[in-house]
């Protein structure tokens, strides 16, 4: 076999894998990556199981592959972007305000594809669960590490408590966000989340002109519908 049909063939399988991948982490951004099987992505996606079982060997593999791609997106969206801003204020700004957008943008369905998947994978060892918990800690050091930068560069005031503690507010903010749009289908939430954290980085001696990412047009106030109580 010549290696021109060689070179043909393994690009027909990573296009075939391309395209399974993006099915599969949307579908398990929604179904959950315990729901993601051969059988419920042949489903889905039209495809036989015989040819994904041969791309990535079972179960297990589809799912860690799932992983690989989702977090390959969400550098792409989120992070990619804010590197080309200071460490710091600056990039942290963009780093949240991408956050935000990813989820607001609905690149996958389900939100957030980590968030769906974490509360699906929490209480299941083994390689995926490691796989989700890894690539968590990778995002949560990297937006606490911006934190820190900042701290040390004096563009705020925050010991390392504060740091940790920060940065744990922000994560909370836009992970909040997410889920409640989710739930509800309140689009207003990224606003409220963005402005949150806008203030509680103020509060800390941020320069407002370098969070100009997260500031927000001022809108009418909606009125909320009453109590279910009384």
């Amino acid at each position: 076999m010549s290696d021109t049909v060689i070179d043909r063939r393994r690009a027909r399988g990573d296009a075939s894998r391309r395209v399974i991948l993006e099915r599969a982490t949307d579908l398990a951004s929604v179904e959950g990556l315990d729901g993601l099987t051969i059988g419920r992505l042949a489903e889905s996606a039209g495809m036989s199981k015989s040819s994904i079982a041969t791309l990535f060997r079972g179960k297990e593999g589809l799912q860690l592959a799932a992983v690989d791609a989702a977090a390959q997106i969400f550098r792409e969206n989120v992070v990619e972007p804010a590197r080309t801003h200071p460490r710091g204020v600056a990039r942290l700004a963009v780093l949240l305000r991408s956050a935000l957008d990813y989820s607001r943008r609905r690149v996958f369905t389900g939100g957030c594809f980590f968030a769906a998947t974490a509360a699906d994978m929490d209480s299941k060892p083994g390689p995926v669960r490691d796989a989700v918990r890894a690539w968590l800690r990778d995002w949560y050091g990297y937006l606490e590490a911006q934190v820190r930068h900042a701290s040390e560069a004096g563009e705020i005031t925050a010991d390392a408590a504060t740091v940790r503690r920060l940065a744990f507010e922000l994560i909370a903010l836009d992970n909040e966000a997410n889920a409640r749009s989710l739930l509800t289908g309140d689009d207003a939430v990224y606003d409220i989340a963005a402005t949150s954290m806008r203030e509680r980085l103020i509060a800390v001696g941020a320069n407002a002109d370098d969070l100009a990412p997260l500031a927000v047009a001022v809108s009418e106030p909606v009125e909320e519908p009453g109590s279910i109580r009384g």
